[in-house]
C-alpha cells in the first residue's frame, strides 16, 4: 500500500462529499508517509510516488497531469502572497527534493531535475534544472529515455 492508493481512497471519498473519512485518511497519509497530500488535490491517472511518496507536499489546489512521476521529498505550492498554484501536465517527472512554487503551469513531456526550484512556466518537452530551475534541454521527444 503506498500514498498515492491511499489518496485515491480519500479523493473518492471526497468527490462525492462523505464527510470525515478523507480527513482521516489524510491525516493516515501524513502519519505513514510524513507528507501532506489533501483529498481536493486533482492528481491524474497512472502517476506515481517514488519510494511511497516519503515527506511529499501539494497544496490543496494542486493540479497533476496523468503518468506523472512524484520524487520523494517534493513540494508543490503557493509562493506567499502570490494567488494561485502550480499546474502539472501529464508525463512530468519531478526529482527528489524539487520546488515547484506560483501560479505556474508544467507543460507535459518534461523532466524536473531533482533539487530544483521552479518558479517560472515551463514549456513542453523540456528539461529543466536548477535554482531557479532555467532550460537545460529543449525538443525532447520522450522523456523515458530519461527515467
Amino acid at each position: 500500500m503506498d500514498l498515492i492508493f491511499l489518496y485515491k481512497i480519500a479523493h473518492w471519498l471526497y468527490s462525492y462529499k462523505i464527510p470525515v473519512f478523507p480527513k482521516l485518511i489524510e491525516i493516515l497519509i501524513f502519519l505513514i508517509y510524513n507528507s501532506r497530500v489533501p483529498s481536493s488535490v486533482k492528481i491524474g491517472s497512472k502517476t506515481k510516488f517514488a519510494y511511497w511518496g516519503i515527506g511529499c507536499v501539494i497544496h490543496k489546489d494542486g493540479v497533476v497531469g496523468n503518468e506523472c512521476v512524484i520524487g520523494q521529498g517534493i513540494t508543490i505550492g503557493g509562493r506567499g502572497k502570490r494567488n494561485g498554484v502550480p499546474v502539472i501536465g501529464n508525463n512530468v517527472f519531478i526529482g527528489a527534493g524539487s520546488r515547484i512554487l506560483g501560479p505556474i503551469t508544467i507543460g507535459d513531456n518534461v523532466v524536473i531535475a531533482p533539487n530544483s526550484v521552479v518558479i517560472n512556466n515551463v514549456d513542453s518537452n523540456s528539461i529543466v534544472g536548477g535554482v531557479p530551475a532555467k532550460v537545460l534541454r529543449e525538443d525532447v521527444e520522450d522523456i523515458k529515455e530519461f527515467l
